[in-house]
């Protein structure tokens, strides 16, 4: 079984998803990263475009997001962008 992390994607209005995951990614200013547990910390900034979370069911979700703020840490995912939604059919799950 697959360390998790936590990931938490937050617009400037509302919680958009939370929850255990396998792996995150998005694209930043600078390239795509991938983030799995133990990965090293890392702070950036997000470009426009897509961050997919693929849980532990291999349930793949995808968030629009507008730039924005990504950041790793304790395998703690958080992205703050001020608009962000679900692009694709997933149920938000809140803890």
């Amino acid at each position: 079984m697959a360390k998790l992390i936590q990931v938490d994607i937050v617009s400037a209005t509302s919680a958009v998803w939370s929850g255990q995951a396998v792996q995150a990614s998005a694209r930043t200013r600078i390239g795509e990263i991938g983030l799995l547990a133990g990965h090293e910390p890392v702070l950036g900034l997000l470009a426009s475009g897509t961050v997919r979370v693929t849980t532990e069911s291999g349930e793949k979700i995808i968030v629009t997001a507008e730039e924005g703020f990504i950041s790793f840490d304790h395998d703690t995912v958080t992205i703050v962008a001020p608009d962000a939604s679900i692009a694709e059919s997933a149920t938000p799950t809140f803890h």
